[in-house]
């Protein structure tokens, strides 16, 4: 489908209508194909791109889906999930590349009231249950089974709106981060809070200037590593002990574990690359003045499309070929 243009804008001004929407745009998801060989990212103008990495990288199909900006998004083997102002729509991959592609189904978690509807921040597949995990700006976690598509809990603790979701693979456990400043551990066999850790009150991680609020964390296994006002810290869960501070000054948007490596990007251009330890191993610039999302490609039957993506506040996804530098972009 072509890119909207409100009925009011001249043909002949189309050009200059789409050069100002790419100026403006921030891409705040992404998400791999199941196969590997396809990127979806998604904008604030709730459009999802579907880029093909096998095919030189170049643009296959977009589609206008929400009617807000798509802030999250993942993958299953046969599904694409996308969430956004208040709502989560499930896309079958098998139908995503042909034209006119319309969603499979579209849910709303039952807020408290029916005038609320608060963006949906994170989502997160929870394999062991078949169930996908939403939470967002109504401070809640809602759990949806994705076998019958009905909403079967709701797990209440944060006082403001939620940012991040990581899953704990050997555990049924969720970590939460969220505006309040808090990283909650939830138990979901027993459907509640087990462990909630302050980031904000330990002043080695304490940075007031920069407010509370948790923006990003990535788990593996009794480790957890979590930002965004407080410093970067690689934290160890059952003891709820502080044991790394990363040295990064500007408020980080999103964390993943990468083999012996933490990646990190948020406020200016750069990927971060940092050892466990604490050191800053190298920073690889690239073509955002900001960032919001990193992917990591690692599907086993696409081992010529491992790549990591970057994306944020701008039209393009970076993508790189291997950690070391920037190969090329993708765009809107």
């Amino acid at each position: 489908m072509e890119r909207a243009v409100p009925p009011t804008v001249p043909l002949g001004q189309m050009e200059v209508f789409q050069a100002l929407q790419r100026l403006h745009m921030t891409i705040f998801s992404q998400c791999f194909s199941p196969c590997g060989k396809f990127l979806a990212a998604g904008n604030n103008y709730g459009q999802i791109a579907i880029f093909s990495l096998s095919a030189a990288l170049s643009s296959e199909a977009k589609e206008e889906t929400h009617d807000g900006p798509v802030y999250s998004m993942v993958s299953t083997d046969r599904h694409l999930f996308s969430a956004g102002d208040g709502e989560v729509k499930a896309w079958l991959w098998a139908e995503i590349l042909k034209k006119g592609c319309k969603e499979l189904w579209c849910r709303q978690p039952p807020y408290r009231t029916s005038l609320e509807v608060p963006e949906i921040n994170a989502l997160l597949l929870v394999p062991k249950e078949n169930s996908l995990i939403l939470a967002g700006g109504d401070c809640q976690l809602h759990t949806m089974d994705l076998e019958t598509g009905t909403f079967t809990r709701a797990l209440r603790g944060h006082t403001d709106y939620i940012h991040c979701l990581a899953l704990r693979d050997r555990n049924p456990e969720v970590l939460s981060g969220g505006e309040d400043g808090t990283v909650r551990l939830w138990d979901l066999r027993m459907a509640k809070e087990v462990q909630t850790i302050e980031v904000y009150k330990h002043e080695e991680c304490s940075r007031p200037h920069n407010g509370r609020w948790i923006g990003c964390l990535a788990t593996d296994s009794d480790w957890m590593v979590c930002g965004g006002g407080p410093a970067l810290t690689l934290w160890h869960l059952r003891s709820s002990t502080p044991t790394t501070i990363f040295p990064m000054w500007a408020p980080q948007k999103h964390v993943t574990f990468y083999q012996d490596l933490i990646l990190s990007a948020g406020q200016g251009p750069c990927v971060n690359q940092w050892q466990l330890s604490g050191e800053l191993k190298a920073q690889v610039p690239g073509s955002s003045p900001g960032l919001l999302s990193l992917s990591l490609n690692q599907q086993p039957a696409a081992p010529e499309c491992k790549v990591l993506t970057a994306a944020g506040n701008s039209c393009r996804v970076d993508v790189f070929t291997n950690l070391g530098y920037r190969a090329f972009s993708l765009s809107f």
